[in-house]
């Protein structure tokens, strides 16, 4: 496997983890501060809007490229 390949495939495993581990801990956060359903919601729709553009980035990266 050549280096970019490994590079690029490792940049998408990780940043997928990290985002899976930033949205449990949103969860939690939203759990001990007793935020309620409102306030869970928001947290997560904060969290979603960076998730968000980093997938929006993608995109236009691999459509660009095409």
């Amino acid at each position: 496997m050549e280096t970019e390949v490994f590079e690029e495939l490792m940049t998408t495993i990780l940043v997928a983890g990290l985002i899976l581990f930033m949205a449990f801990i949103v969860w939690d956060l939203a759990k001990k501060s007793k935020a309620g359903r409102y306030g869970t919601a928001v947290l997560f729709f904060a969290l979603g809007l960076g998730v968000l553009g980093f997938i929006a980035k993608t995109i236009i990266i691999a459509v660009k490229g095409l």
